[in-house]
């Protein structure tokens, strides 16, 4: 991917933040405070600032926001904001460390909205000169529709995890078809080792590698075994990578050796189903409608899916929207946003199909920017 020099990345960490003060302005609020911990990770943080856990951001409507993180040396090696104060200043106290570095003048202050009653009446308590806010429709859920919206940087980002992502399917496809990948723990060990190698940081989530006996799970448990995979039937993998915060997500089903009629109407159902509402992933479509569309092929073979068609992606594995039929009519596809496309079918006898890609909303439709598929053995 593209190198960001750290010029380019203060600016672009600086025009979120004044996004944020432009809110506060608008809405009459002196300050927003955001709190990464392990009572709550906050993934605005790390899209404020660039700071990957533990610390509290500190954004006044006047600008000039403060950054105090618990890891003073990690912070002066990644993070961006105006001004960093190391925790430890304050003994590790998080209310006093707040007090400190609000303007008196600042009036509002909202917390967010994770913040525990017992601790809400802490803050209110001890800071008494400012009207503090804890409520659901704030700042913070402002944070978390501009992440919606992936910039230049994060769609970069994603790219590159699902580049990479690609990379491992297509070393499984080759080492399942030599049989060097034997069983669920051999394929799950290797997306480990291969993402690191590849400079992730992590995997998205635990992956799910369910061979033919465990694949009628939508989510397997546990995650992987040392059972046989893939078996002769329907096995699944479902995995992401982490490249600079953001993740993939892929879904694919290995069909192999002799499958019943049955078992190949579901391969056929799902890749149908993904193929039809890939056309509905475009700009001001509505999400219901491509789920609606999935659901209706389903129905038409007597089938039905147990979960939603798909979901936003970003710093977080599960994030807004999600493509469902509960979803508002309002709420459209819009370019920037990279949303999963993961139609599925599960029976307790003919085992379970899932096909998951991450699509790419621009402004002429849609970018498959994953290629997970069908593998027939």
């Amino acid at each position: 991917m593209k190198e960001y020099s750290p010029a380019e990345l203060k600016k672009i960490y600086a025009a979120r933040r004044q996004k944020i003060v432009e809110y506060l302005n608008i809405n009459e609020i002196g300050a927003a405070i955001f709190i990464d911990s392990e009572e709550h990770r906050e993934p605005s943080l790390r899209y404020l600032t660039g700071h990957t856990s533990d610390a509290m951001l500190i954004i006044p409507a006047q600008g000039n926001s403060i950054l105090i993180p618990w890891d003073e040396i990690l912070s002066k090696k990644i993070a961006y904001c105006d001004k960093v104060i190391p925790y430890t200043k304050y003994k590790n106290q998080d209310i006093a460390a707040i007090k400190a570095n609000l303007s008196e003048d600042c009036g509002k202050v909202e917390i967010p909205p994770s913040t525990s009653y017992p601790k809400f009446l802490e803050f209110v308590d001890q800071l008494d000169k400012w009207e503090v806010r804890c409520r659901n429709e704030s700042v913070h859920q402002f944070a978390v529709q501009l992440r919606m919206i992936k910039d230049e940087y994060e769609i970069e980002c994603t790219k590159e995890a699902a580049r990479i992502g690609d990379l491992i399917i297509n070393q499984i496809e080759e080492k399942v078809r030599s049989g060097e990948i034997k069983t669920e723990m051999d394929v799950a060990l290797l997306i480990e080792k291969e993402c690191r190698l590849h400079g992730c940081e992590r995997t998205g989530f635990d992956t799910l590698a369910a061979g033919p006996e465990r694949s009628w799970a939508i989510h397997a448990f546990p995650g992987y075994t040392n059972g046989e995979w893939p078996g002769n039937g329907l096995s699944i993998l479902d995995f992401g990578v982490v490249y600079n915060g953001y993740t993939s997500d892929t879904t694919l089903t290995i069909a192999k050796g002799e499958l019943s009629e049955e078992q190949n109407e579901l391969l056929e159902l799902v890749q149908h189903a993904a193929d039809e509402c890939l056309r509905l992933y475009k700009k001001d479509v509505p999400v219901k409608d491509a789920c609606e569309l999935a659901e209706n092929i389903f129905a038409k073979a007597k089938r039905k899916m147990p979960h939603t068609l798909g979901h936003g992606i970003g710093l977080e594995i599960h994030e807004y929207p999600r493509v469902s039929t509960k979803m508002s009519a309002g709420v459209t596809f819009q370019p920037g946003m990279i949303i999963t496309l993961e139609p599925g079918l599960y029976d307790e006898k003919l085992g379970g199909v899932r096909l998951e890609n991450d699509v790419l909303i621009t402004e002429e439709g849609n970018e498959v920017i994953t290629n997970s598929r069908i593998i027939r053995l």
